[in-house]
């Protein structure tokens, strides 16, 4: 029975292709600037550890916010423009309906003169064109008032931009201090997500096939974990290897080398 087991496990062995790889996050993030500005503000003592909703990181937005007040104080008064003129075009459609009702009666009199007749047909197109008039300048508020929606949308990103704040994430490094001024794509910080981790392997073409279909064991200890992730073209720096990932449970220290044994029976 003893000779049996050792001549199993022997055959499992030789089906087993052993990898070394670090256990890093899940995922490491750069953060650059979408806006220009000087820094007001980073947290240090957040270094480390697990960001909230706070900021860790401000840049100087007042003129923003300045111009976000301004900008939403004059798309009020353009709607209130807008609702004034409404009003007047009511009125002017009314009063054009009577004088082109009137017009067509005083065109048919004998008794009136040419004259007549002639003022009250300037007249009706006075009236239509003061209500073309007034309908055009509707469309120019409300086109303004697209351009001011546009504008407080830019200024709320721009502003949010300025503060921030990436929760969940562990803040590894900051690249800013207070008083710099930075510009669209200056590095800011790194983040990373710790929630879970990935290894990374480079696996040769025999693994490859059926990666999917083997039983991972770590450090020699069995798991239910799969490859995740496979590339099925030669990785650029690691000719004649192709990249898998794996992704696992988060341990409590990263950066570790482990070891990696994909068993299973070749096909």
């Amino acid at each position: 029975m003893k000779i049996l087991l050792l001549i199993l496990l022997s055959f499992v062995a030789l089906n087993a292709t052993v990898y070394y790889s670090k256990v890093e996050p899940l995922e490491v993030k750069k953060i650059t600037s979408n806006v220009m500005g000087a820094v007001l503000f980073i947290d240090e003592a957040m270094l480390g550890k697990k960001l909230d909703r706070s900021a860790y990181i401000k840049i100087d937005s007042q003129l923003d916010r300045d111009e976000l007040k301004f900008t939403q104080e004059k798309l009020e008064y353009v709607r209130n423009s807008v609702q004034a003129n409404e009003a007047i075009l009511v009125n002017l459609k009314k009063s054009l309906e009577k004088k082109r009702v009137n017009y067509k009666k005083v065109k048919g009199l004998k008794i009136k003169s040419s004259v007549e007749k002639d003022r009250e047909f300037y007249d009706l197109i006075l009236s239509e064109n003061s209500y073309l008039s007034t309908q055009k300048e509707i469309n120019n508020l409300k086109s303004q008032i697209t351009d001011l929606k546009l504008r407080i949308a830019q200024l709320t990103k721009t502003i949010e931009d300025k503060n921030l704040q990436d929760e969940g994430y562990i803040l590894y490094s900051l690249d800013v201090k207070v008083g710099e001024v930075v510009n669209k794509s200056t590095p800011l910080a790194t983040l990373m997500d710790t929630s879970k981790a990935i290894v990374t392997l480079y696996l040769n073409e025999k693994d490859l096939l059926h990666a999917r279909d083997k039983t991972i064991y770590i450090d020699g200890n069995k798991t239910e974990y799969k490859v995740d992730r496979l590339l099925y073209v030669t990785d650029s720096k690691n000719i004649s290897k192709y990249k898998a990932q794996i992704i696992i449970n988060a341990p409590k220290i990263f950066s570790k080398l482990v070891k990696i044994e994909l068993r299973g029976k070749s096909k």
